[in-house]
């Protein structure tokens, strides 16, 4: 099973996409982990890229978390068996972001790369609120569920995801 996991920044897809991996037993990889190096810098495309193709190559079976276009987004998308897209509101995103970041302050979570402590800033609030809802980002997911109809699963909220994994769960 590949499965891609997209969506909202704040909206759990590490969460989720770590999870997936335990149902379908297969390597999760976390696009941030790619796309950072140490201390939130970031690495140059073409290596990113590279290890990405790899990954992808040499693995049957996948979960890959994060949006990232420039990280083979059409490839990803295409080999997906299943797109979960993580389409949860504004304030939820915020409210979990801020859940997230007392949790893991000063910490770095799993899906990031090594020292890259957990952060919370006015830039990443704006990213949430505003910047990463942009008309081009909505119109981007909107085609993309027109493209892939028949394999992409929208969650919404917590509720929508807890009846997602028991299905898969009671049916694996």
């Amino acid at each position: 099973m590949k499965v891609a996991v997209i969506g909202y920044s704040g909206s759990g897809k590490s969460t989720l996409a770590a999870k997936l991996g335990e149902i379908y037993n297969c390597p999760v990889l976390y696009l941030d982990r790619i796309h950072f190096k140490e201390n939130w810098t970031e690495r140059d495309d073409e290596t990113a890229k590279a290890m990405l193709k790899e990954f992808m190559d040499k693995n049957g079976s996948w979960v890959i978390d994060g949006n990232y276009n420039s990280l083979l987004r059409g490839r990803r998308l295409e080999e997906a068996d299943m797109i979960v897209f993580m389409n949860f509101s504004r304030l939820t995103c915020l409210r979990q972001a801020i859940k997230r970041y007392k949790t893991y302050k000063g910490k770095t979570r799993e899906s990031m790369a090594d020292n890259c402590s957990e952060k919370m800033d006015m830039e990443f609030i704006k990213w949430i609120l505003l910047d990463g809802r942009s008309r081009e980002k909505k119109v981007e997911y909107a085609e993309t569920i027109r493209k892939y109809k028949q394999k992409i699963v929208i969650l919404r909220n917590k509720k929508e995801i807890a009846s997602f994994l028991e299905t898969l769960t009671q049916n694996k």
